[in-house]
């Protein structure tokens, strides 16, 4: 996407050169210390390649002896806390039920390929695909030590845990329904549900050994993975968590590693050349140490005057929904009142933490994979020690330099990183219809979220609860069925059409964000003195043309059949063309025939 594209390449210079200077200066100030050695550790490739694989060879060889259920937990422990997920991953979670509660909760994992799909579609194309990661696994284990025959033997069997995993996973369709999310348990019951894992030795390992309860978002996957313990032989097992373990930090060691890694991703996305070091090493130390990184690129490159532009949008388009929703037809009182307490309730952050963050964990300039781990496991550390804890509502889950934004519907709370707030998205030199057709599209996106399939079904403190009217309901669900019927017929490819269901969240949003967006502009320019005309397009064409200019880009049909596959936003184009043609404002903009592509006879509108 252009917007995205152009601002992440030029944030990734400023990162880069921030980096380079931390790197080369013996200083005494912690943070660039910190942020130059755990960088200049990546980017020293010497010291990688005499390395090889001794990074992971105290894991691998502890992989290797695992022999019954009680110890294959126990390692499977060890793995969590450097947040190798085989198997299943283990998080805190804000409670559904009661948001200021965190909890524990696990999660499905575990699989080498991007989804459950994959391994069991039959296909020409699906199979294909299983032939090269198969491939792929056998060269990983030669890597690590295995001899020709012996890799292949073990292939099979990582494959073939793979597919049990995948088989008892959940689709992502599914997994968007919140309510079969939450499964609490407590200890008992989840020995219960999944006997043959030891989970006393698990928890111990990692910690946590008095957590009384945890969510578990799909008692069928645990259900289903317990047997496995019995069933799969020791030595499949060992083959699996050595695989795990290497798939895992392949980027952190010898070239012959990360270019086996990359040769996996080729095949899936079409990408034909690997990153150059420099932008592999800066995204790690983002990644590992982010705000930390993040305090010299918002000191030289987030102006006080562009957080104040963003609250008055943030501002304007919540006007614009509370304006919207009094229009409503198909929502009763008592309803439209829920939803602007929720409305009301909503807070936003932007730009940077007001709390940085620290990070205590040692840095070694001559250890780029031991780097890597610690950084791992401090994070695991510091995610568990929240359980049990009061929540903390203004923690950030992205670091500020990064190019994008979210919605949390627990926190009810919308992030906008200063990373995001940029040229051309935005921009205090750009005109207000350029403004809001680009990053205020994502502030209106960002707050529908709150508002869409998933989003309608927490209240203002951010707890699962029915809110809505059962005609209410019934109405809401027509309306956004029209839009996954809608969507459900683009084609990204001759033949590929789009999973309606999986994006209609990120549909919703976007056909509210940008009308959102519409009408705070037409608010922020009301009574104007001046209308500006920019190479003959008026205000209005300015704000869909910066809307589109945001999204037009490049994928690969490779790539583009990955994230059909996988990803809950719809591919670019959709991303424009799905909103626009349900807007009478853009058909109105630009004259658009009746019954042609961009105004259907049939349109569909939630927000």
């Amino acid at each position: 996407m252009r917007s995205f594209s152009e601002i992440a390449k030029r944030n990734e210079q400023e990162l880069h050169r921030i980096l380079e200077e931390a790197s080369k200066q013996a200083s005494a100030d912690e943070l660039n210390r910190k942020v130059g050695d755990f960088y200049g550790s990546c980017m020293d490739e010497s010291v990688r390649e005499a390395g090889g694989s001794r990074p992971i060879a105290a894991l691998l060889a502890r992989a290797g002896r695992v022999q019954s259920p009680a110890t294959i937990g126990a390692f499977i422990g060890e793995l969590h806390s450097q947040r190798i997920w085989a198997l299943f991953d283990i998080a805190s979670a804000q409670d559904f039920k009661d948001a200021t509660k965190v909890i524990a909760q696990l999660d499905q994992n575990g699989l080498g390929l991007p989804d459950r799909d994959y391994y069991l579609k039959d296909d020409e194309r699906s199979i294909e695909l299983r032939r090269s990661y198969t491939t792929h696994v056998e060269k990983m284990m030669q890597l690590i030590g295995l001899s020709e025959r012996g890799a292949k033997a073990a292939a099979v069997d990582v494959i073939a845990v793979e597919t049990a995993l995948a088989r008892v996973s959940k689709t992502r369709v599914e997994r968007r329904d919140p309510k079969g999310l939450y499964n609490p348990v407590d200890r008992a019951q989840l020995s219960k549900l999944a006997p043959e894992f030891p989970w006393a030795a698990y928890f111990k390992s990692l910690g946590v050994a008095t957590t009384p309860q945890v969510n578990l978002t799909s008692i069928p996957f645990f259900e289903g993975m317990s047997p496995l313990l019995r069933t799969v032989k020791p030595v499949a097992w060992q083959s699996y968590l050595k695989w795990q373990i290497a798939r895992s930090l392949a980027p952190a060691l010898s070239k012959s590693f990360a270019d086996e890694s990359f040769r996996l991703t080729s095949t899936l996305t079409g990408q034909k050349e690997d990153l150059p070091r420099w932008r592999k090493c800066v995204r790690s130390t983002d990644a590992a140490l982010g705000e930390l990184l993040a305090q010299p690129f918002i000191r030289s490159n987030f102006a006080g005057e562009s957080k104040q532009a963003a609250e008055r949008m943030v501002h304007e388009i919540s006007r614009a929904f509370a304006t919207e929703l009094g229009r409503l037809d198909w929502m009763d009182d008592a309803t439209k009142q829920r939803a602007r307490e929720k409305l009301d309730a909503m807070a936003y952050l932007i730009g940077y933490p007001d709390r940085w963050r620290t990070y205590d964990f040692t840095v070694n300039r001559k250890e780029y994979g031991a780097n890597v781990l610690a950084a791992r496991a401090f994070e695991t550390q510091r995610d568990l020690a929240k359980v049990g804890k009061p929540l903390d509502r203004d923690e950030w889950q992205m670091s500020p330099p990064t190019v994008n934004a979210y919605y949390d519907p627990q926190r009810n709370h919308m992030v906008f990183p200063a990373g995001i707030l940029q040229p051309p998205f935005y921009s205090v030199k750009s005109s207000i219809p350029v403004n809001l057709g680009g990053v205020g599209m994502v502030v209106g996106h960002e707050l529908t979220h709150g508002f869409d399939d998933e989003g309608s079904q927490f209240d203002g403190k951010g707890n699962l609860a029915d809110w809505w009217s059962p005609t209410v309901g019934e109405a809401f669900k027509k309306r956004t069925g029209c839009v996954a019927s809608q969507f459900a017929e683009f084609e990204a490819l001759p033949g590929l059409k789009l999973n309606g269901k999986l994006t209609l969240g990120e549909n919703i949003a976007d056909l509210g964000g940008l009308k959102l967006a519409f009408q705070a502009y037409r608010a922020m320019r009301f009574g104007a003195a001046e209308v500006t005309e920019a190479s003959g397009f008026s205000e209005d064409q300015q704000f869909f043309l910066a809307h589109a200019q945001a999204w037009c880009g490049q994928m690969r049909d490779e790539a583009l059949r990955v994230m059909v596959a996988t990803n809950p936003h719809s591919p670019p184009r959709f991303r424009v063309n799905g909103p626009l043609m349900n807007m009478p404002e853009f058909t109105e903009a630009f004259q658009c025939t009746a019954g042609t592509p961009m105004r259907p006879a049939n349109t569909c509108s939630v927000w």
